[in-house]
């Protein structure tokens, strides 16, 4: 027959077996998932993966040649979604995150208003970056600054822009909390000029959100639209005038697409070629967003077959999802998708620290290791309770003659 000794010895060596099991436990729950589809921004079926398309009798089929990793079209007035392939894939934006740029930022300056430009303020601009040429100590005037963002996607006009906003860092904390206005939760924004940085991502879906939001702007609007423009150039040394150059907008389908007020193109080497457009048919704006395509001319054929397919198609295809709205003023819910309703716009974002580098990525979640040190000490916790229990009920039980 055991001892007490040997009876107090073995509960506490099965209780401390048990420990590993119960730590172990909870990692099945505490791993991170993907979410399921019915958490998909705009709709259960934008979440699926694959082509989503819900034809009609007399539907024209799909364009079959699609090499886009992620595409969608959508009508930018109601926000239905008449087809979408993969629109949730965070990928890299590449010069197309300049939509949310503007969408940030334009409202806040008059467009006559006129800016020196310091030396600083075009200095740590990424190598390899598009520049519309501005130079220091020179003065420019804000329509000038935005035409250079849309026409040129110039990197300088943008990094003069968000010093003029307060810093590089305030201005990306600005963009990031305007994406979170509009839903946009795919997106994480680094830099405010798009140009790659690890961790910086956004998606076909979110880029169609910040392109509806900016064309409800008419100056957003008429920069998008516009195909080339004369820029301020250097001063004469010789005559003291200051002279210009001509632009020309980057958007191979502006000016060839019918109807095609524009939007915003992107190439860099993480993204490959991105593109936002938008056109107008008999009264019908459609949004088309087109990302990493097996080549740089591939992102406009797939954008302007994408529109004819779009416009054909309008009226013989059942919505599979929408664009949401953006969230009310006051941080309240935003709108069912599926009501209908129209969300208010939201409120100018809070000010961020004004400190002028970019914000780091968010750090990496712990992969679930947060619970280990509480669980660990619970668990150790419940150990001693049980062993001392032992340790009493053994003692009664030695004092009354048992065991």
């Amino acid at each position: 027959m055991p001892t007490p000794r040997h009876t107090i010895t073995r509960l506490c060596a099965a209780a401390t077996a048990a420990l590993p099991v119960l730590l172990a436990a909870p990692a099945a729950v505490a791993t991170p998932q993907a979410p399921p589809p019915s958490t998909a921004v705009g709709g259960e079926r934008l979440g699926l993966p694959g082509v989503q398309v819900n034809p009609l009798p007399g539907s024209p089929a799909l364009p079959t040649d699609l090499t886009g990793q992620s595409w969608i079209v959508s009508d930018a007035s109601s926000g239905e979604v008449l087809a979408a392939y993969n629109p949730h894939l965070k990928l890299p934006p590449a010069s197309t995150l300049k939509i949310l740029f503007a969408d940030t930022v334009l409202p806040k300056f008059d467009r006559n208003a006129v800016h020196k430009v310091a030396d600083e303020e075009i200095q740590n601009i990424g190598p390899g970056s598009s520049l519309v040429g501005i130079k220091e100590d020179l003065e420019y005037r804000v329509e000038d600054l935005w035409r250079g963002v849309f026409l040129s996607s110039g990197n300088d006009a943008v990094h003069v822009l968000s010093h003029m906003n307060g810093g590089i860092q305030r201005t990306v904390a600005e963009m990031q909390a305007r994406a979170d206005a509009l839903q946009a939760k795919d997106t994480k924004v680094i830099s405010p000029d798009g140009y790659d940085m690890d961790g910086q991502v956004s998606s076909a879906y979110d880029l169609s959100l910040f392109a509806r939001a900016g064309l409800r702007n008419a100056d957003f609007r008429a920069y998008c639209a516009t195909r080339d423009a004369m820029f301020p150039g250097a001063v004469d040394k010789n005559t003291g005038r200051r002279g210009s150059f001509g632009i020309a907008n980057t958007d191979r389908l502006l000016g060839k697409y019918p109807g095609l007020i524009g939007v915003k193109n992107g190439t860099t080497t993480n993204a490959g070629s991105t593109f936002v457009g938008a056109a107008e048919r008999d009264g019908r704006t459609l949004l088309v967003t087109v990302m990493h395509p097996a080549s740089y001319q591939k992102v406009y054929d797939e954008t302007a077959e994408l529109l004819d397919w779009g416009f054909a198609a309008a009226a013989k295809v059942k919505p599979v999802g929408r664009l949401v709205d953006e969230r009310p003023a006051g941080g309240a819910q935003a709108t069912d998708p599926a009501d209908g309703a129209t969300g208010t716009p939201a409120p100018p974002p809070h000010p961020a620290p004004t400190a002028d580098r970019p914000t780091a990525a968010a750090p990496a979640g712990d992969g679930g290791r947060g619970w280990a040190m509480p669980a660990a000490l619970g668990v150790a916790a419940a150990v001693a309770v049980v062993t001392a229990g032992a340790v009493v009920v053994l003692r009664r039980r030695a004092g009354r003659g048992g065991a």
